[in-house]
């Protein structure tokens, strides 16, 4: 059984089809890169699965219709990180990490000591305990994403969806981030579902990549099939070298065209 299934899942923004036709099997525990040119129908695709956007076709999780599950059961299923999330710039780190327990709690009731305990438990793996009081506003960039990774890990969701959770980092703190949900993955069976602008993070964390390109998919397999000089440079527009590093991981590097 796959986590998830798409079957020639469509996306329209009225008469404009910004996700067309996309078929993909997601394995339990595993990393499926979406990636592409900006206005590829990267971020639609992940809304379509999380149900925030209508679409046509059929997305399954866990070989159930997604369409036939409430709000909540999908909810619980699924944690998902926008690009541009909404923080309430008076909420502390503490209050947003625990939105991610809304929907383990019964309508119009209070968190119970075990929400607080995982919240807790999110803040210490996430080295944000001593940010815990802090207000969304003062945090840096890379201590807001995060706090978002936290309500996201505070969910508890077997499927995470993560559209562009590297945006507005430096390396450093990006791969950190990469590291964490890889680690959650292979210790805790996650599967992760993310957009990535990055083509060289993308092939060393991800076990498969997904191409799009207006809306189609145009390529699909492991990094090495995928992140080839004629694919890139075709859907990029970009003059690049792809490399393999004494250790053996794929670095796509752009190089400057010939003047």
């Amino acid at each position: 059984m796959t986590a998830l299934t798409l079957r020639g899942v469509t996306v329209r923004y009225g008469a404009k089809v910004v996700v067309s036709d996309v078929d993909a099997e997601v394995p339990p525990g595993s990393w499926l890169a979406i990636i592409g040119p900006n206005g590829a129908g990267k971020s639609s695709l992940l809304k379509s699965i999380v149900g925030v956007v209508d679409h046509a076709g059929e997305i399954l999780l866990d070989g159930t219709p997604a369409a036939a599950l409430g709000s909540r059961a999908r909810a619980r299923a699924i944690a998902y990180s926008p690009q541009t999330p909404q923080l309430p710039d008076r909420l502390t780190v503490t209050d947003y990490v625990l939105l991610g327990r809304t929907p383990h709690l019964a309508p119009l009731a209070r968190e119970r000591r075990s929400d607080l305990e995982i919240v807790e438990q999110v803040l210490d793996r996430l080295d944000l305990s001593a940010l815990a009081g802090r207000v969304l506003h003062t945090l840096s960039g890379g201590e807001r994403q995060r706090t978002v990774l936290g309500r996201v890990l505070a969910q508890q969701a077997g499927l995470l969806l993560l559209d562009e959770p590297t945006t507005g980092l430096d390396i450093g703190h990006a791969q950190a981030l990469l590291d964490l949900v890889d680690r959650l993955r292979t210790e805790e069976g996650a599967t992760v579902v993310s957009t990535l602008h990055d083509l060289t993070l993308s092939a060393q964390y991800a076990d498969r990549l997904l191409l799009l390109d207006g809306g189609a998919v145009v390529a699909a397999g492991t990094p090495e099939q995928v992140l080839t000089r004629p694919i890139i440079e075709r859907h990029y527009a970009a003059a690049v070298e792809v490399l393999t590093t004494d250790h053996g991981n794929l670095v796509v590097t752009p190089t400057r065209k010939n003047p």
